[in-house]
């Protein structure tokens, strides 16, 4: 049965929120985001003597009466985000489970629908295989999201995704004017890569994993059919049957654990934000917390 977050009460609900930027915006296209660098805005932010060439309209004609000297007035400037987000599309992500596919979308939705509110472009990338594709291209203004949104919803999570590939693949990532998003279970190995890639075009980082209470807890027990939603094949080395005993449940516990940590520690050193979420919790909770507490909502 299809599982949908989305409705008019979801959207109205996020229009409080921002989403923010640390690092200084490159381009030229008027938004809402400050950045370092002067410009038109009405917000005064410093003055410096006048110099030949400069616009006299901008001269402070009281300081010039007091200092009989021509200083000019300057403004912040005001840039436009690019957000990438990027969707894993794996079997993993929902094959056999509607409502962690729907998470997900929901996820990318929201974070879609905070960028076109304050006047960023957004593109939502479907990575599947090692492609990411971009089917609603770069998004500009609400009717064109809300009409993506409904084609996002219609998406397929199926057979594998090499993260790092699709990140690569992807022809629109600019250098230094944004925030990239990956959402994912973070299943597969490859990951790290792609990270690397997005830190070296200077792109800020956040990573969602999303996971099921099943995933975290899982309360299987005595003899079961473990089968990779990822693959088509029955016979696959990946499929086992297996016991499932106390102590086997303990040791995967202790794996989950240390899957988390590797993740955790590796985006702490590269100063990327990084959040786990479970699909049993609500995404307002996640988006005004779990966001909010790691800087990346404001």
């Amino acid at each position: 049965m299809k599982v949908s977050y989305l409705n008019d009460r979801f959207f109205s609900r996020l229009e409080t929120l921002a989403l923010n930027l640390r690092s200084d915006l490159r381009g030229y296209f008027g938004g809402k985001h400050l950045v370092s660098s002067y410009g038109q805005t009405v917000e005064f932010s410093d003055y410096r003597e006048y110099q030949l060439g400069d616009d006299i309209r901008r001269i402070d004609w009281n300081l010039f009466s007091r200092f009989e000297k021509y200083f000019l007035k300057l403004f912040t400037d005001e840039r436009q985000m690019q957000i990438q987000i990027f969707l894993d599309c794996s079997g993993s992500m929902g094959k056999d489970n509607p409502k962690k596919s729907a998470y997900a979308v929901a996820t990318a939705a929201a974070l879609g629908f905070l960028s076109v509110h304050n006047m960023d472009k957004v593109s939502f990338n479907i990575m599947k295989d090692d492609r990411s594709e971009n089917p609603f291209g770069t998004i500009v203004g609400k009717t064109s999201f809300f009409r993506s949104v409904t084609q996002l919803e219609e998406v397929e999570f199926t057979g594998e995704t090499n993260i790092s590939e699709c990140v690569k693949s992807c022809p629109d990532t600019s250098s230094g004017n944004g925030l990239s998003v990956i959402i994912s279970d973070f299943f597969s190995e490859d990951w790290k890569a792609a990270i690397d890639y997005l830190l070296f075009k200077r792109r800020q980082i956040l990573l969602i994993q999303i996971m099921t209470p099943d995933e975290e807890d899982p309360t299987y027990e005595g003899r079961v059919h473990l089968i990779d939603s990822e693959t088509e094949d029955i016979s696959d080395s990946k499929n086992m049957k297996i016991r499932i005993t106390r102590s086997f449940q303990v040791a995967y516990q202790e794996a989950l654990r240390d899957f988390k940590d590797d993740i955790k520690n590796f985006c702490h050193k590269r100063g990327v934000d990084y959040i786990s979420v479970r699909t049993d919790t609500e995404i307002e909770k996640m988006l005004f917390g779990q966001l909010l507490k790691v800087g990346v909502m404001v």
